[in-house]
């Protein structure tokens, strides 16, 4: 059983503002196990967007929350991301979504490459 959505979101947001990092809570999903996707803002119109690993990137035990880089490019155009987010909310209302503000583009997540 992996953490709960809403504790993991609480974790990772604490985690930026320790590190110095503007992170914020744009929308809160279904506190057990809703999806979560994750924006980091360069500050420059470009962004970089992530979302959940498909179920085959896990072992059977696997309590880690994985994501996936949702676009080919290392970074995309703002509007990009958000047109995407508004398809996954249209699909998923119980989604969550946190932006993260970092010039550098440091996610902080555990990503899976492919």
């Amino acid at each position: 059983m992996r953490l709960r959505s809403d504790i993991f979101v609480s974790a990772f947001i604490r985690r930026c503002g320790v590190e110095g990092v503007p992170a914020m809570l744009r929308k809160r999903g279904a506190a057990e196990a809703g999806a979560i996707f994750v924006k980091i803002d360069l500050l420059d119109g470009r962004c970089a967007l992530y979302g959940p690993a498909p179920q085959t990137a896990f072992g059977e035990d696997d309590l880690e929350r994985r994501f996936v880089r949702l676009h080919a490019d290392a970074t995309i155009d703002i509007p990009a991301a958000e047109d995407r987010l508004a398809r996954e909310m249209r699909f998923d209302p119980d989604l969550w979504i946190v932006e993260v503000e970092d010039r550098t583009g440091a996610h902080r997540l555990d990503v899976v490459e492919g």
